[in-house]
């Protein structure tokens, strides 16, 4: 995996800051996708089944051919942060996740421009770049620094989101958007982050980082608790002590 994520990161560095507009297409609202995207996936998917030949793959470009879950699965997001790559700022990352029997067992998110890789194994722990991580040990709200991401194609819970920031802003140090769940989850792995919480991701964008979260000493679940979260529609990721104070604000909007 490491191998075919420095293949990967390579071509997407080669190729930053050229994809034109006309290169760019809308899969849906605000969802887009480039030749580096495309490219970026059939680069890891013959790498990955290599690597595991009786293995399969649901990917981001590819999810809508396949998304049967096997004994061995890899979830794959060969571009997190589409948007912020064809903008040209430096916050996106390859993420690749091993699932076995739907529990998963390995992760790596790799950040090519920040040259940051984030990795585990389950009952291993998790690494930065080798050296071992753990999340923050904080537990108050008013010390903590959270993660999230704005609503860009499903509206419909709008209101309770906006009600949950606001209590966030003004009882927190600070909400950050990355651009890309994936870092996000990273973050939070590492300590960067107390918090990640978002609604309306896909499996591609959590499945590595959710490893990484529970490696590193984390919690991840629902908003109301459910910890099996890889094909949910929303995520809390957060520190053993902050948990409890995130679960009851989101808890307080999302019924």
């Amino acid at each position: 995996m490491k191998s075919a994520c420095d293949t990967v990161g390579a071509f997407q560095l080669e190729n930053w800051n050229k994809v034109k507009a006309e290169a760019v297409n809308d899969k849906s609202l605000n969802q887009l996708v480039s030749f580096v995207d495309q490219q970026s996936e059939q680069m890891l998917v013959e790498a990955l089944l290599k690597a595991l030949p009786n293995s399969t793959i649901i990917g981001e470009e590819s999810a809508s051919e396949n998304r049967e879950l096997t004994e061995y699965t890899w979830i794959i997001d060969p571009l997190d942060g589409t948007t912020n790559y064809l903008h040209g700022l430096p916050v996106f990352s390859i993420s690749v996740a091993l699932l076995h029997n739907g529990e998963p067992v390995l992760g790596i998110v790799d950040c090519p421009v920040l040259k940051e890789r984030f990795t585990a194994v389950k009952g291993e722990g998790a690494f930065l770049n080798g050296n071992r991580i753990r999340v923050s040990d904080n537990g108050e709200l008013k010390d903590s620094l959270l993660a999230t991401g704005f609503p860009y194609h499903n509206f419909a819970e709008m209101q309770a989101y906006i009600d949950v920031l606001t209590h966030f802003m003004q009882n927190t140090r600070g909400l950050r958007r990355m651009g890309s769940a994936a870092i996000d989850l990273a973050y939070t792995a590492c300590g960067r982050f107390d918090a990640f919480f978002e609604l309306n991701l896909s499996p591609w964008d959590i499945a590595a980082g959710i490893l990484l979260v529970t490696e590193a000493g984390g919690r991840v679940s629902t908003f109301n608790g459910k910890e099996s979260v890889v094909f949910e529609n929303q995520i809390l990721a957060s520190s053993t002590k902050l948990y409890p104070n995130m679960t009851k604000v989101l808890q307080s909007s999302f019924k």
